[in-house]
């Protein structure tokens, strides 16, 4: 039995003050949750296995994270691009809502046109502040952006592996 997928919450941008702040980069439609007081999150670094949070506060558009046993800016400094992640057991994987998907249940998946044609596989999904992007893979290009939208992308289907993109003229290179 294979482990679960770890699903990032975060990416530590770099340290903030000579106290150990960490600037976050928050991944997540819920960073009050992730980054309440005593929040355990996962950290994607050869030093640390897992970080504390003793507060959070926003700055800037993303947050400013106190971590305990992080004293000072070099402990900091040596979570800089740490990505800080979560158990899908934490997240508690399913909201009830058909329409929320985690990224890592979208990488990976193939993507079609409504009539079944093969346009290539899901790489990621890219969070940007107009919303979600799917960045998909073909067989012609690497990550061509498509808009998380139902009007482009009408059906995720999970146990299909797929989802199908309904895009508009010139989205994809045909010739």
């Amino acid at each position: 039995m294979s482990e679960a997928v770890p699903l990032t919450v975060g990416r530590v941008v770099k340290p903030h003050g000579v106290r150990g702040e960490l600037v976050v980069d928050p991944r997540t439609d819920s960073p009050e949750l992730r980054f309440a007081p005593g929040a355990v999150l996962r950290v994607s670094s050869a030093r640390r296995q897992s970080i504390t949070v003793a507060a959070a506060r926003p700055h800037a558009g993303r947050l400013l994270v106190r971590a305990e046993g992080v004293d000072g800016r070099d402990a900091a400094e040596e979570l800089r691009g740490a990505w800080l992640q979560i158990s899908p057991e934490q997240a508690g994987e399913s909201t009830g809502d058909p329409d929320e998907f985690h990224d890592h249940q979208l990488e990976g998946l193939r993507a079609q046109l409504p009539d079944g044609r093969e346009l290539g596989v899901v790489g990621q999904v890219v969070h940007t502040p107009g919303g979600e992007l799917l960045s998909v893979d073909t067989a012609r290009e690497s990550g061509v952006l498509v808009p998380f939208v139902a009007a482009i992308v009408p059906e995720v289907d999970l146990p299909g592996g797929r989802v199908v993109v309904d895009p508009p003229e010139g989205l994809f290179d045909e010739s």
